[in-house]
């Protein structure tokens, strides 16, 4: 099975990307929350992937990190959601707040995504209830492969901060609020000291 794959977007269709990987070229169904932030053609892409075989079916569908692509394992084990509504749920909400709704028993958030009715909201908030993914921190593109300082400190705040008796889903969505500010700390103790702060309001 192929797990990840690192290219060239050499193409885009309505809700694909050909990814060009030493001369092959692959098309990998994705949300349309990551093929609107996708690199432009002839830059490079790395893809968490997951492989989906049947007697008549070969397809590669593409997430820009591990985190989204279990959620969408895990979407697709609930009675009524197909590949095509797990990615419109994915394309809809970001991991954290995917995960922020199934921990708040949302189910009108999830319901706003075409194709999800309420009983299949429901049935989505009940089954995967404490089943969230480890949350990543990772950049769409980032084909390095190695842990930056900024992800490490990232993922060291996250386990203080859950160490402090804090919810993981709801410490990784301050954390995430912090990341994209232009003055966000870079250092453990920094992210820290403000995810407390943001946290005590």
């Amino acid at each position: 099975m192929i797990a990840s794959l690192r290219g060239v977007v050499s193409g885009m269709r309505d809700q694909a990307i050909i990814l060009d990987v030493h001369g092959v070229g692959y098309l990998i169904e994705v949300s349309g929350r990551l093929l609107s932030n996708a690199p432009q053609i002839g830059e490079p892409l790395n893809l968490s992937i997951e492989t989906y075989v049947r007697e008549d079916q070969f397809r590669l569908f593409g997430f820009s990190s591990e985190e989204d692509r279990q959620w969408f394992r895990l979407l697709m084990g609930v009675q009524g959601v197909g590949a095509k509504v797990a990615l419109a749920i994915l394309g809809l909400l970001s991991a954290a707040d995917l995960a922020d709704a199934i921990a708040l028993q949302d189910k009108a958030i999830i319901s706003r995504t075409p194709g999800v009715g309420p009983k299949v909201a429901q049935r989505i908030v009940q089954e995967l209830a404490g089943k969230a993914p480890e949350p990543e921190f990772r950049v769409v593109g980032d084909g390095s492969g190695e842990v930056s300082s900024e992800v490490s400190s990232m993922q060291d705040a996250l386990a203080a901060l859950v160490n402090l008796g804090y919810a993981r889903v709801q410490a990784n969505g301050i954390l995430q609020k912090i990341r994209n500010q232009e003055d966000a700390p870079s250092d453990t103790q920094g992210l820290i000291k403000l995810a407390l702060r943001e946290l005590s309001k």
